[in-house]
């Protein structure tokens, strides 16, 4: 009787442990022991979509190393390409002659206006042709453009005086016009010696700015074909590449500006000093018609 009821307890239990194996509940409790299946595929479509960004990383670090972490303009020279170097010495060196070329012209106007004004100073104090003639053959008037047109002047009287030619009455203007050739001769040769450098302004200032330019378009190409190989448009990578290359027109309008600047005020400065010589080139055939007519 004990047997039977024992039997009957373990079979009760035995049925009462196979319901629950089979409930819903203990399925969903054991179901997250099998997900791998269903996320490897997740993974592994994630990797080809990862893929760009890891063969861009070497890239950009690549790009951080090379320019040191920062870009500066020695920076920029120094990595541009071997063209884009050629352009950018250049055009400093251009620019640094213009420089020089504007101090030393400034000081020779300077020296220029000091001494013609001395030497108008000493020459309106003068009586008679032979003292025109004294005055603008002294040694602190050497290379003046004015003292040279009044010992010209001058001289083409004495010479004529010399000759056995007569400068007065009625070959007074013979005289006066072979005066007037010497002083012509000297103007011409005086537009021709304060113009110095100006030519070399001019070509500065009119293609400084395309042989930036050409350096600029070389530079970009450069960058563009970086692009293709490196597979990549991020702009920590190109960017370097394109200052590079934007640098060269900097420089070429760093050395083509101040030419431009320099070109328009020597060109007002010749042009005043022109007019001073003509004024006095009319003020010197004055006084020697006027000598001459005196029979000085």
């Amino acid at each position: 009787m004990l047997n039977s009821k024992k039997t009957n307890i373990l079979l009760a239990m035995a049925g009462a442990a196979a319901l629950m194996a089979s409930s819903p509940v203990l399925a969903q409790a054991q179901a997250p022991a099998e997900p791998t299946p269903a996320t490897a595929p997740a993974a592994g479509a994630a990797t080809p979509e990862a893929a760009p960004a890891a063969d861009a990383a070497p890239a950009e670090e690549a790009a951080a190393s090379h320019h040191g972490g920062g870009i500066t303009p020695i920076s920029m020279f120094m990595e541009a390409t071997v063209i884009v170097k050629v352009v950018m010495i250049g055009l400093l060196l251009a620019s640094i002659f213009s420089w020089t070329l504007l101090l030393i012209k400034l000081f020779e106007f300077g020296s220029l206006n000091r001494k013609t004004d001395n030497f108008l100073e000493t020459f309106r104090g003068a009586r008679t042709i032979s003292d025109m003639r004294a005055i603008a053959t002294q040694e602190e008037f050497d290379g003046n453009p004015l003292a040279d047109m009044a010992a010209a002047a001058t001289e083409e009287i004495e010479l004529s005086r010399q000759s056995g030619l007569s400068v007065t009455g009625d070959h007074l203007d013979s005289a006066l016009g072979r005066a007037t050739a010497a002083v012509n001769a000297v103007q011409a040769g005086l537009a021709k010696r304060l113009s110095g450098g100006q030519q070399f302004l001019a070509s500065v200032g009119s293609i400084g700015p395309f042989v930036g330019l050409f350096g600029t378009v070389y530079g970009i190409m450069n960058s563009f074909i970086g692009i293709a190989e490196s597979n990549t448009t991020n702009l920590a990578v190109v960017a370097p590449g394109i200052a590079e290359a934007l640098l060269a027109t900097g420089i070429g309008l760093f050395a083509a500006i101040p030419a431009v600047v320099f070109y328009n005020y020597f060109n007002t400065r010749i042009a005043g000093y022109g007019t001073r010589a003509d004024g006095f080139a009319a003020e010197l055939l004055n006084g020697i018609s006027r000598q001459l007519d005196k029979g000085a």
